[in-house]
Order: C-alpha cells, then structure tokens, then sequence
C-alpha cells in the first residue's frame, strides 16, 4: 500500500472555509460510470459547494439527477460546483443565503420546485464547527451559530421540502462518528450531530405512513474546508493519520454513502446510519 499522503499545516480564518484554497485539493471526483440510478430526480443540498456537499453533487448528477446547491457565501467553490455538475451531464441550481433564516429555505426549496418541476431528494449537510475544549469559555454567539447552521436549519429545509415529496422520497441527514463517541474538542459540534442524527431517527417513524426514507451518515475524518477553517494550522498538519488507514477520507469515499441511501439501492434502509469512519467502531 502507498504512503497515504501528508496534511501539511495550512489555516483559513472563516468558517465555512474555502475549498479552492487547500492544499492538496480534496478529492471529489466519482469513481464509476453513472447507471442512471437517480435519472429524472431532483436533489436539493445544503453545504453543497464543496466538501461532501459537492462530491454528493458530482455523483447524483453523474448518476442522472439535477441539483440545487445550497450554500451560504462562498460564491467561488460554488461555482466550481456547478461547473462539475454540468460537466457530469447534470443541471445545477445555485442558491446563496443562510438557510438558518426560515424564510429564505423556504424560498431556496420554491426555488428548486420552481426551476426543475419536483423535489426527490433532500441532502441536510449544511454545518459549521470550531474548536471549543473549554464549555466554561463557549460564547453564546458561536454556540447560536453553530445550533442554527447544523440544527434549525436541517428543520427549516426539511419543514419546506415535505410538501414537495412524495412516496419514495429520501431525505438524508449528515451527521458524525462524533455524534457516537464525543469530542472533548469539538463539543458544540458534537451535540449538534448528536441533534441531526435524532432529527433522522425520528423522521424515519413520522414519516414512514408517506413512504419517505430517512436516514443519516456519519463520517469520521474527512478532509473537506471544515478542516483548516476551524483548527489551528499546527493540528491540521497530519490530519486523519490516527484512522486505520493512516489518512482522512476524500469526498468521493463518502458520497457513496449518501448515493446508496438516496436510490432504490437503499429501499428498505430508514431510520438507519451508515459510517465511512476509517475503522472506528461504535453503536450505531
């Protein structure tokens, strides 16, 4: 097996950070040709700019769907995206604002149902995190921030696609292997995967009568802008080699996760977690 390759140091003083500025690159791209899983379907994801969001954007549109991506200000990496999801034989919706806002994801879904006709799939991904070890110095305002990034915005979403969804829909949380073990670091965002992944059980039995599947996935380490825009650079430096892999995941390796859930592949799986975590074993 090669040597996975080293994370040098590297800081962004923003959050969410911007894609376009990490070195190396993550690694998006699909690794299969499209078979027309999700031909005809419509996707709407949050955080869909870059990161997961955007390796979830280039598969489904590689797998025959258009998308609406959600982001909140980071025009560039969105840009980009749109660019690969056209490239995969896809039409991609651009959608810019804080869909912590109720008003504006209600307009982002209006939107969507406006431009492509229907609304298959709602990928909740959208998210913020920073360091935070000391609870005792936690400032009310990140706390709020991260709670409405990783929280009240998945409700929101989640409140104005329901109309648009019909039985066989698939609504997909992105939560974290945090949300099993805990972070003594990271304890905001901790609870708030904690929160994403209830939102999903919870779904999956409201919503069973209208035949909607809810699920959620939980990766570990993945080297998406989350990483230098929240950790000092010294930390970043070498990131994920503590997995079994000796590395953190790319993009692409968990966007399968969300492929198999969103298409008739994943037909009886809801209420259920699936965890692209690097070997770190927990109850799911």
């Amino acid at each position: 097996m090669a040597e996975p390759e080293k994370i040098p140091a590297q800081h962004q003083d923003s959050m969410p950070a911007d894609e376009y500025k990490m070195d190396p690159a993550p690694d998006y791209t699909p690794r299969h040709p499209g078979v027309g899983k999700l031909k005809g379907k419509v996707a709407f994801i949050s955080g869909g700019d870059s990161g997961i969001g955007r390796a979830v954007a280039a598969l489904f549109a590689r797998e025959g769907a258009n998308v609406a991506i959600a982001y909140l200000e980071e025009d560039e990496d969105a840009a980009r995206t749109k660019e690969i999801v056209e490239r995969e034989g896809g039409e991609a919706l651009l959608i810019r604002g804080d869909l912590a806002v109720k008003s504006h994801a209600e307009d982002a879904v209006r939107q969507t149902v406006e431009t492509f006709g229907r609304l298959d799939i709602l990928i909740n991904n959208c998210a913020q995190q920073w360091v935070d070890e000391d609870i005792e110095t936690l400032s009310e305002e990140r706390l709020r921030r991260t709670m409405d990034s990783n929280v009240m915005a998945y409700f929101f979403c989640t409140q104005a696609a329901l109309p648009h969804l019909k039985e066989g829909a698939s609504i997909i949380n992105t939560t974290s292997v945090n949300a099993f073990k805990g972070n003594d670091s990271l304890i905001a965002y901790s609870t708030t995967r904690g929160a994403s992944l209830a939102l999903a059980r919870s779904l999956a039995s409201n919503l069973s009568d209208r035949g909607i599947r809810v699920n959620a996935v939980a990766p570990g380490p993945v080297w998406t802008p989350f990483i230098p825009g929240s950790m000092p650079a010294e930390q970043v430096e070498g990131f994920g080699s503590g997995t079994k892999f000796g590395r953190p995941a790319q993009p692409w390796e968990v966007a399968t996760s969300y492929l198999f859930l969103a298409s008739s592949d994943g037909s009886f799986f809801t209420g259920q977690t699936l965890h692209p975590n690097g070997g770190t074993i927990v109850n799911a």
